[in-house]
């Protein structure tokens, strides 16, 4: 009998001792949720302050702005900058709410919505025919496999790991050698035959099981069937989550229209952007408002087929 109430006893002890246990682990366990969270918060109002600061600071008035930000932007009689000596006070809440940079941007002064749609015009058939080509090309980099294939396939990962400013002399030269050079042409070529489009798309293309494209085959499917009816639909994802890095790429060019483009009547709006006069700060402000309109529509629209292309393990969905 004792024996028996020693073991119920020692067995009572390593019950409540387990429950401490997962009581502690679980204690543990939202106490690092919460840290991650409230790190996750900070860094992401840390991320979000220039933009809230850009839009409230788009509807100050012109001389409140220039209290406020006029020494970062002063120049000298020499036409150097000037030290600031004084700090800069950020303004999250303007004094009074003024539209008066809106009016002049979309009503006032033509050349800003110019300037906007000169954009539109370089970016959006880079982002359609990039994706074409890359297309095209993915499916053939997929189908039919050898060593040449992998040779040009690894000389498109050597040119997509080199940053643009290397490969802008030798565009502006091959422009000029074209004759294309102040033309949208200039910006155009360069941007419809990137590497990047073509790399992402063939390694997303080559996930998808040879057997489906072997099984269409043998029913009598031609390779455009293959390309149009099975690769295309299952490319999906990826092509939005492509097309979504590519206009936000170009969207924001500035070193390919200033060294290809000398007339300032065909720069997009990203070049004004970075050429900002002292005077022109508020309307500085609500231009970059404008301007990142388009980028969080595109976004906002393919953010499901962004996550899908990143999460894409592959396989046929049933």
């Amino acid at each position: 009998m004792m024996g028996s109430g020693n073991k119920k006893s020692g067995m009572e002890m390593s019950e409540s001792a387990y429950k401490k246990m997962i009581e502690r682990k679980k204690r543990l366990t939202k106490v690092r949720r919460w840290i991650a969270t409230l790190l996750a918060a900070f860094c992401a109002v840390l991320f979000l302050m220039p933009i809230v600061l850009t839009v409230t600071n788009s509807f100050m008035a012109a001389s409140e702005i220039s209290s406020n930000y006029g020494q970062v932007f002063a120049t000298s009689d020499s036409g150097g900058k000037t030290f600031i000596s004084e700090k800069v006070n950020l303004k999250f809440i303007p004094d009074m709410v003024s539209f008066s940079q809106y009016i002049t941007v979309l009503f006032k002064s033509p050349d800003y919505l110019f300037k906007f749609w000169n954009s539109v015009i370089l970016v959006v058939p880079i982002v359609g025919f990039q994706l074409l080509v890359a297309l095209l090309a993915s499916y053939g980099f997929t189908r039919y496999r050898g060593r040449i294939k992998e040779i040009i396939f690894f000389t498109y990962i050597i040119l997509m790991l080199m940053p643009y400013q290397v490969t802008l002399v030798p565009n502006y030269l091959v422009s000029s050698w074209l004759h294309i050079l102040d033309t949208r042409w200039a910006i155009w070529l360069p941007g419809i035959f990137s590497p990047f489009a073509v790399y992402l798309l063939t390694k997303y293309m080559r996930r998808i099981p040879a057997s489906v494209m072997e099984a269409a085959q043998i029913d009598g499917a031609g390779e455009w069937q293959i390309f149009r009816h099975i690769c295309m639909p299952l490319c999906k994802g990826c092509m939005c989550s492509v097309a979504i890095l590519i206009f936000i790429d170009y969207w924001n060019m500035v070193e390919q229209p200033l060294i290809l483009l000398s007339d300032d009547s065909m720069h997009p709006l990203s070049v004004f952007l970075s050429k900002i006069k002292n005077g022109e700060i508020g309307l500085a402000f609500a231009v970059a408002t404008i301007y990142m309109v388009p980028t969080l529509l595109v976004f906002l629209y393919g953010e499901d087929y962004l996550v899908e292309g990143i999460t894409y393990q592959g396989g046929i969905k049933g």
